[in-house]
């Protein structure tokens, strides 16, 4: 008997059987998030930090100020930073008044085929956030050339720096508002936390594909 006609055979038995059809009612749809900002403040905080992310709810004016602590407490050697967007300015300013503890600020200026063996020798890279979901717990990453993603899946800490005037109710309140449709990059980063997997024998690990650790500074 060939394959075909085994297939034919089984698939006519099981035709003749009868299929039962189970109505599925239809799941009502969650109500929308609708939340102040205070409130989405706290939930993101709260969601991020649940996945292991290191969450500091900071000042605008002071956001510079926690970060070297973090930096101090941390021991890190060497800060990879864009040079070109306007945290990278800003951290520029503050190294300049007061290094000492400090790690050493590592630009990212050129192609990463000329910065590549570099790259994998930072403790840490600081990048900003376009925006964050309250909904879910994640911040949105557009790279770009000044801040291209391997800034922040290479490090073995990201450091992530979000306006909480950028916190939205949900993913579709953020693409239209956002508006998406008019132009988006390659890919949009959507993060919750640091790198994990459950590949090894179904046992969540954090940090095996990524940073070990995520570090978030929403400046309030």
């Amino acid at each position: 008997m060939s394959n075909h006609t085994a297939r034919e055979r089984i698939l006519a038995r099981l035709h003749a059987s009868g299929t039962e059809q189970t109505e599925v009612p239809d799941a009502p749809l969650p109500p929308p998030l609708s939340l102040d900002r205070d409130a989405k403040i706290e939930r993101l905080a709260e969601l991020m930090a649940a996945i292991r992310t290191e969450v500091h709810i900071v000042d605008t004016d002071a956001w510079l100020d926690k970060l070297k602590e973090l930096a101090r407490e941390k021991g890190w050697k060497r800060l990879l930073y864009g040079p070109e967007v306007p945290i990278g300015s800003a951290i520029e300013t503050a190294w300049a008044s007061d290094t000492e503890g400090l790690p050493e600020l590592v630009a990212y200026t050129g192609p990463v085929e000329t910065f590549k063996e570099d790259l994998f020798q930072m403790d840490a890279g600081i990048t900003s956030v376009r925006a964050g979901v309250a909904e879910t717990g994640v911040v949105v990453l557009w790279p770009t050339p000044h801040e291209p993603r391997l800034m922040s899946l290479v490090p073995t800490v990201h450091v992530a720096v979000l306006d909480a005037d950028t916190i939205y109710n949900s993913l579709a309140e953020m693409i239209a508002v956002e508006r998406w449709a008019d132009g988006m990059p390659t890919n949009a980063l959507l993060i919750s936390g640091p790198s994990k997997t459950a590949d090894i024998e179904f046992t969540l690990v954090f940090g095996v594909h990524g940073p070990k650790e995520l570090v978030l500074l929403i400046r309030k």
